[in-house]
């Protein structure tokens, strides 16, 4: 890699013309990966797009009438100090707040070149070419504000935060709520009943220990394997999975935990306490997100926990 400073006049505008080439394609993918989602959004990445196409082609018009017409590939990661953007372009579907955000560091970053490079130049045209692209930089944060403006209508915005709000539980809120049901409930069973077949706590946690673990696992690669997300718009499989296979766990060992006090009835209070804190935060996450009513959704889950603790203590007597 080379430092900026090595780099001639000819070779600063070979890398801003591959810079705005980068940009303007990255800024076009957002568009076309908002374009179902949020469509209002994808406009102004779409003008954004445009935007950075005509700097290029000031650019490379500028380097043509200087130095001739072949221009050497230069590349943000050939030269040194350039930030490396993860390419979150290419993830389908796109957040909005992480495309927004790392639309602000790279134009950040581009004025930061631009007011560089135009105070190395020695070449008039090119120094206020590069000086003229680094106030259009400056002011690219009032051009998307304008953007925002003719194209996010408050009708447009609320269609979007919608969608960001399907988009959230569908994503996260019910790999998660689908995890911590599974973990507060499937495991009531085996480790209640090796709590009153035992009355030994820490056989008990053991048991619930080796039982929130074991379910998590499962879950998180059956919600992962279950499906890629690219028809149903569920995000990557692997977030999904690791999403519902922590929420598992966690569900389970909540009161698994209890069983390491030593006191058997004792550490079967503490979990039973835990159990319908466990049952009320379903309850609510389900009326929250889920538009269910909240007692219904309480009752359902009362009822299938119930039926599991009951299970497990007949199991555990018999």
């Amino acid at each position: 890699m080379r430092t900026f400073s090595d780099l001639g006049q000819r070779e600063i505008l070979a890398l801003a013309i591959s810079l705005e080439e980068e940009h303007g394609r990255i800024y076009a993918d957002y568009a076309d990966g908002l374009k179902d989602s949020y469509p209002a959004s994808s406009k102004v990445f779409s003008d954004m797009a445009d935007e950075e196409n005509e700097h290029r082609r000031r650019l490379i018009d500028l380097y043509r009438e200087t130095f001739g017409d072949h221009i050497p590939l230069i590349r943000r990661q050939d030269v040194r100090g350039f930030l490396r953007h993860d390419p979150i372009w290419m993830v389908r579907p796109l957040g909005l707040d992480k495309v927004r955000k790392q639309a602000e560091a790279i134009e950040y970053e581009t004025r930061k070149f631009y007011d560089h490079a135009a105070s190395r130049s020695t070449h008039t045209g090119i120094r206020k070419l590069l000086g003229d692209l680094a106030a259009a930089e400056r002011v690219h944060e009032t051009i998307a504000q304008r953007l925002e403006q003719e194209h996010l209508t408050p009708g447009a915005r609320h269609a979007e935060e919608k969608a960001r709000r399907n988009h959230f539980v569908l994503q996260i809120v019910q790999p998660g709520l689908l995890g911590l049901m599974d973990g507060s409930v499937s495991t009531l069973a085996p480790l209640f009943a090796a709590a009153f077949a035992t009355h030994d706590t820490w056989q008990t946690f053991l048991v619930g220990l080796a039982a929130s673990v074991g379910a998590g696992i499962s879950m998180g690669f059956a919600e992962a394997l279950s499906d890629d997300g690219e028809l149903t718009g569920r995000g990557h499989p692997w977030l999904r999975g690791w999403i519902t296979g922590m929420m598992t766990m966690i569900g389970g060992l909540g009161h698994t935990l209890p069983y390491m006090i030593s006191d058997f009835k004792t550490a079967t209070t503490v979990a039973i306490i835990v159990v319908a804190l466990e049952l009320w935060a379903i309850a609510w996450i389900r009326a929250r997100y889920m538009d269910t009513r909240f007692l219904q959704a309480a009752f359902e889950v009362v009822v299938g926990g119930a039926i599991v603790f009951a299970a497990g203590i007949l199991i555990g007597n018999a």
